[in-house]
């Protein structure tokens, strides 16, 4: 099919039903297109599974079907690369074949640990930053021009213990953050080139955790675990003897970093509201903080599992991490306030949902 007659395809981007997801088999990827499945989109699922499981795809039917058996011909998953542009090309041009054109983008796809990406530079600078202009060049190609970017708070330069803010200084301290921020600043460029086309949101998270309430979607690292929520939940289920914590030498309330928890699913809706806010608006570009915009210390959210789960989660203090940060809590204000968003659910609810999902599946998916 020519790509004019493509363009003529649906020229009310307005509807947005059918959304491509890239990296949608993993954490995050998988609990948003849930969330898109409920509020019934059509979706489009783009994963390599380098770094995740293809059984979130059955995981994600069987949920659907309890709630509506119908939206179970919703999801359409494809086995691709964002660096091979031809997988790219493959899925949109699927969904045109079916009438469904791609009209949207949600885009997760990449590696995502801050030690490896000091480690294999090449490889995280090819994966996530030249995958991510492969995939928007084919977006331009097809006259896809609306994006959700999956950023991160580690693009920030440290501000002490003050909430950061969109505006404030952009400064990665490694790799893994200088591939989000290079992203943003080519999206940015798209953007300038033109403005009367394109609608694009970067979504900088803080730190999410805890899983679906159903038990049947979760965190599932692959390799070495860095991040504490996983850690915990290891330490719980007895296959690690005590949590090593980062330091108790930090200038905070007790001694430990601070950093803002926010539940799975109260980020992956805010992917739903920011949807909905490109859907009915002109072009646009926005950079917001997603986050609860509650600081709370490491000891605090291993108390809070401890009392939310009646466990006991053995700890010991080593020495800082180099790298760490004393406080990263996010301003949300301005998500609030344009996203008519809000997050939902207690650091309570994320332990009792993640250890849920950890009891329901100790060796994943």
């Amino acid at each position: 099919m020519c790509i004019d007659l493509i363009s003529k395809i649906w020229l009310n981007e307005s509807m947005l039903k059918s959304i491509l997801v890239t990296g949608g088999c993993g954490y995050v990827g998988s609990h948003t297109v849930l969330a898109l499945l409920e509020n019934g989109y059509k979706v489009y699922i783009l994963d390599s599974n380098i770094n995740s499981n293809p059984n979130v795809i059955n995981r994600l039917l069987k949920i659907i079907s309890q709630k509506d058996k119908r939206k179970i011909n919703n999801i359409n998953f494809f086995k691709g690369d964002i660096r091979n542009i031809n997988d790219l090309e493959n899925i949109f041009s699927d969904a045109i074949s079916k009438n469904e054109k791609i009209t949207g983008v949600i885009h997760f796809a990449g590696l995502k640990s801050i030690e490896d990406s000091i480690k294999y530079p090449f490889t995280y600078w090819e994966n996530n930053v030249i995958g991510s202009i492969n995939l928007l060049k084919v977006m331009k190609k097809y006259y896809c021009k609306t994006i959700i970017f999956s950023s991160s708070a580690t693009i920030y330069a440290n501000y002490g213990d003050t909430k950061i803010k969109e505006d404030y200084l952009i400064k990665p301290i490694n790799p893994y953050g200088r591939n989000k921020s290079t992203i943003e600043l080519f999206l940015n460029d798209i953007y300038e080139s033109e403005q009367s086309q394109w609608k694009i949101i970067s979504l900088r998270y803080f730190n999410p955790i805890g899983a679906h309430s159903s038990g049947m979607l979760g965190e599932n690292p692959i390799g070495i675990v860095n991040n504490i929520f996983p850690l915990i939940l290891k330490v719980a289920s007895k296959k690690i003897k005590e949590l090593k914590i980062f330091g108790n030498d930090w200038n905070t309330r007790d001694g430990t970093c601070i950093r803002d928890y926010i539940h799975i699913m109260d980020l992956a809706n805010g992917h739903i509201e920011a949807l909905k806010y490109l859907q009915n608006n002109n072009p646009q570009l926005l950079n917001l903080n997603i986050g609860t915009g509650l600081g709370r210390t490491v000891l605090e959210l291993i108390k809070t599992f401890e009392r939310a789960n009646n466990i006991e989660i053995p700890y010991s203090f080593v020495g800082r991490r180099k790298g760490d940060r004393e406080y990263v809590v996010a301003d949300n204000s301005l998500c609030l306030k344009i996203l008519n968003w809000h997050p939902l659910r207690s650091l309570e609810d994320m332990c009792k949902d993640g250890w849920n999902w950890y009891l329901s599946n100790p060796n994943g998916y």
